[in-house]
C-alpha cells in the first residue's frame, strides 16, 4: 500500500507475512533447479523463503529437496497439481505432515494450455486452508474482485502473476497489479512470468511487497549469478518505491538546474 513509502528505510523495512518478519523481499521458486544447485542459488539470492513442490520432499528417500535447503529458510510448499480447492487442501495437509510448516502457496490450475490459475477455486481453497490454521498465499490472475474475495477468505498475502508461468515475458499485467497494490491491504507478491532483473525492479517500483522468480534464474547461463542480480534489482526497486518516484512530465521538458545566470 502507498502508506509504506514514508519512513521505512534501513532496519525498519520488514516484509511481514503471517506474523513473521523477513528482511529479504525475494522469494525463490525451487521447482526448476537441480537439487545440487538449490543451496547455492538460495544463498546468492539472499532469500529467506523458498517454494517447493511437495512431491520433491521425498521424506525417507535418497533425493529430498529439504536436505538442500539452507538453515533458517522458511518453506513455502505449493499445491501445484491441484485442480480443485479440495485437492489443494489435501496437498497443504501433506506438506504440514512432512514438516514444511504452516505456510502454503495456494495454486489451483485447471487450464492445461496456458496454466492460468482458477481464481474461484483458489479463493475457496484459501478459505479452507485459513480455517485450518495455514498461512495461505494464493497465486492468482490479477483481478480486484477475486483478490478481495481471497483477502476476505483469510489470505496472508496475494500473489498475482506478471505473465503466464514460465514464460519470462515480464509484467504483462502491470496495471492490474498496480490496482491491487492500491486497493488490497495485504502484501502483493508478484509471481510468475518475470524474466529479467529489470522487470523485478519495475514490479517493486510500482509497490509490490516482494517478487518471486524461478524460471528466469533456472534458465540463465549462470543461475547463481543471476540470483544475485535479481536480489540487487529487487532491493533497488524497493528503495525507489520508498523514496517516491518523481512525477512523469508529459509533452515538455524541465531543466535540471534553474534557467538563470546565462552568459551574456
Amino acid at each position: 500500500m502507498g502508506g509504506e513509502q514514508a519512513g521505512k528505510t534501513g532496519a525498519e523495512d520488514w516484509l511481514e507475512i503471517g506474523g513473521r518478519r523477513f528482511r529479504s523481499r525475494f522469494i525463490l521458486g525451487s521447482g526448476k533447479f537441480s537439487l545440487e544447485m538449490t543451496r547455492a542459488v538460495l544463498e546468492n539470492a539472499g532469500a529467506e523463503m523458498a517454494t517447493l513442490a511437495v512431491r520433491r520432499a521425498n521424506v525417507g528417500g535418497e533425493e529430498n529437496i529439504l536436505d538442500y535447503m539452507p538453515p533458517g529458510i522458511t518453506l513455502l510448499p505449493n499445491t501445484s497439481g491441484a485442480r480443485t480447492a479440495e485437492e489443494a487442501l489435501r496437498i497443504a495437509r501433506l506438506a504440514r505432515e512432512i514438516g514444511c510448516g504452516d505456510f502454503v502457496k495456494i495454486e489451483v490450475v485447471r487450464d492445461t494450455k496456458y496454466l492460468l490459475p482458477d481464481n474461484y477455486e483458489t479463493a475457496r481453497a484459501t478459505e479452507m486452508a485459513a480455517r485450518e490454521g495455514f498461512i495461505a498465499l494464493p497465486y492468482m490472475y490479477p483481478d480486484l474482485s477475486a483478490a478481495r474475495d481471497m483477502a476476505q477468505a483469510g489470505a496472508a498475502a496475494i500473489m498475482p502473476l506478471g505473465a503466464p508461468i514460465g514464460s519470462n515475458q515480464g509484467l504483462l499485467t502491470r496495471e492490474f497489479i498496480r490496482i491491487l497494490v492500491e486497493e488490497i491491504d495485504l502484501p502483493i507478491i508478484v509471481d510468475a512470468g518475470i524474466g529479467r532483473p529489470s522487470q523485478a525492479c519495475e514490479a517493486m517500483e510500482i509497490g509490490a511487497a516482494a517478487v518471486m522468480a524461478n524460471t528466469a534464474i533456472a534458465t540463465a547461463g549462470d543461475a547463481a549469478v543471476m540470483a544475485c542480480a535479481f536480489k540487487s534489482a529487487i532491493e533497488a526497486g524497493r528503495l525507489a518505491w520508498l523514496a517516491g518516484p518523481g512525477r512523469v512530465l508529459e509533452r515538455r521538458a524541465e531543466a535540471a538546474s534553474p534557467l538563470t545566470g546565462f552568459l551574456r
